[in-house]
């Protein structure tokens, strides 16, 4: 006897393993965030990434500077009107990052047994016996026996470029520590990292600030990204930043969970976040590893109950240098899916790896495996007990559109929003098909101008995992009449057949709001 449900049902047949993969339009239903960098910025590169399924760009600030990223994101925006495909922008904070500055740029090698001192006088020159940081008050915040580690995450995934320290003792500002693995060290610039210590600085410093109000700013980006997150509060100052200092109150706020402090206020974080994204090379560090892939179980639950997107980072390492992953980093792609992942980021991998566009494809056709077996009965049992009695309006009318698009077998859900709201309570009850989001433009002023809302609405969807946005011509409002609701519906429905997701004969379930009521249709298309 085995208790609880098995995630797979029924036994998978092995003829379906044996089947080739079919390619389709819509690639997978979990999405993938590429980080572009000197591997992925030429416009070719960039327009094959997201022909490959990438929907979300990302742009690590504690790499490259702010004319670098302005250049590739310009390409960025020739690539999206190159291939037609919706993308959104990723802005990563540094935050309180510790670093080691290597000015020379020379390799350093260490070697276990010796000893090496840690320093914040950023005036000396780094080698093998002693290196310079970024920060005065590691002596205070470490005690002999904790555990440092050094090494250029968002470069490599290889052990042989990052050391393990432990700390003998402290002399002043400095740290004198043991190197426990020998290590060669090449480059400007490492990540240090001191586990289960709290590090006494901002969490959005001024240097973020400074890249946020510029061009964050300048961007109108979608995201940002909160490294290091720790409490709520962390959230909360990001958030009033954004509104008084930036005119970015559309910008939505992803806090990256990455150490012991986060882990504990996880909770409290995710109340007030508007997504998590799992920072698993650096909760590796700060958790025992057997540990990790508990938080993550948890954590994901988490955020799928609260209908926030989760997002899981550090999934094809190996795939920097080769083209294929390892058969452990296959199935770690695929159980982030099982246990209930929004989207994927890849770091190294398109940021310099040798392979950026096979490495898209490649976790693409991972997921869609992935999701054909998720099990989703157990999943919808749970979401709508946790929603708890009553549930909201819009709430049992999302679960409901889902539960008959699955019992008629729909091949797609189309359902027409102007916040986006009703999207993603679809999104929530993870629906087997894609759900095609209408955006229906709002017109708004400021008494100064008018401006449509709506576009900001569609690109944010690109991280939810299912939901694939389009948006309405404002010339059509939605509202006014049921003649142009039609209209929309058949340029809804001609989108998803030129996409090849619906095809004569199919049902589609349509969600959409009638004068003061929300309606949902099942609809039989005819040849």
């Amino acid at each position: 006897m085995h208790s609880g449900p098995l995630l797979l049902e029924e036994p998978i047949r092995m003829a379906s393993i044996l089947e080739p993969s079919k390619p389709s339009f819509f690639p997978a239903m979990t999405k993938i965030v590429g980080t572009l960098g000197p591997n992925s910025r030429s416009l070719e590169i960039i327009s094959a990434c997201l022909n490959a399924g990438m929907s979300v760009a990302r742009f690590d600030f504690s790499w490259g500077n702010a004319e670098f990223h302005q250049e590739t994101l310009d390409t960025l925006k020739m690539a999206i009107k190159h291939t037609k495909k919706l993308c959104a922008v990723m802005l990563d904070t540094v935050g309180p990052e510790l670093q080691v500055v290597n000015k020379t740029e020379r390799p350093i090698s260490l070697e276990a047994d010796s000893f090496v001192v840690l320093t914040p006088d950023q005036t000396k020159e780094a080698n093998s016996n002693l290196l310079p940081i970024n920060f005065h008050g590691l002596s205070k915040a470490v005690m002999s026996g904790d555990t440092i580690f050094i090494g250029q995450y968002l470069f490599t995934g290889s052990e042989t470029t990052s050391v393990w320290l432990e700390v003998s003792e402290s002399k002043g500002e400095d740290v004198v520590c043991l190197i426990k693995n020998s290590a060669t060290l090449s480059g400007p610039l490492y990540t240090l990292h001191v586990s289960q210590i709290h590090i006494d600085r901002p969490t959005l410093t001024e240097k973020d600030k400074e890249v946020i109000k510029t061009w964050g700013a300048r961007n109108n980006i979608d995201f940002l990204t909160l490294s290091y997150t720790r409490h709520a509060e962390d959230i909360r100052e990001a958030r009033e930043f954004l509104s008084n200092h930036c005119d970015l109150q559309q910008t939505q706020i992803f806090a990256k969970i990455e150490n012991i402090e986060g882990l504990t206020h996880f909770d409290e974080i995710l109340q007030e976040a508007d997504g998590i994204i799992l920072s698993r090379g650096n909760l590796g560090i700060d958790l025992p590893p057997e540990k990790v892939f508990l938080f993550q179980k948890a954590a994901l639950h988490k955020c799928n109950m609260a209908g926030k997107p989760a997002v899981v980072t550090r999934v094809v390492d190996s795939m920097t240098d080769n083209l294929r992953p390892t058969r452990a980093e296959a199935t770690d792609v695929a159980n982030a899916v099982l246990d209930g992942s929004d989207a994927i980021i890849l770091g190294a991998e398109t940021l310099r790896g040798l392979y950026p566009v096979e490495t898209i494809s490649t976790v693409g056709r991972i997921c869609f495996e992935a999701e054909k077996v998720f099990n989703h009965d157990t999943y919808f049992k749970k979401a709508g007990k946790y929603a708890g009695m009553p549930m909201s309006h819009i709430e049992s009318i999302a679960s409901s559109a889902v539960r008959a698009a699955i019992k008629v077998k729909a091949s797609a859900i189309i359902c027409f929003t102007s916040s986006g709201r009703a999207a993603r309570l679809l999104a929530k009850y993870r629906p087997t098909m894609p759900v095609i989001s209408v955006i229906i433009p709002q017109l708004k002023t400021n008494q100064l101008r008018w401006t449509f809302s709506g576009a900001y609405e569609a690109r944010q969807s690109l991280i939810i995992r299912g939901l694939f946005p389009m948006l309405a011509d404002p010339r059509h409002p939605a509202e006014s009449t049921n003649a142009t609701n039609e209209t929309i519906l058949k340029i809804a429905l001609d989108h998803g057949k030129a996409s090849g997701v619906i095809k004569s004969h199919d049902r589609v379930v349509v969600c959409q709001k009638v004068a003061d009521s929300s309606v949902v249709k099942i609809i039989e298309l005819a040849d």
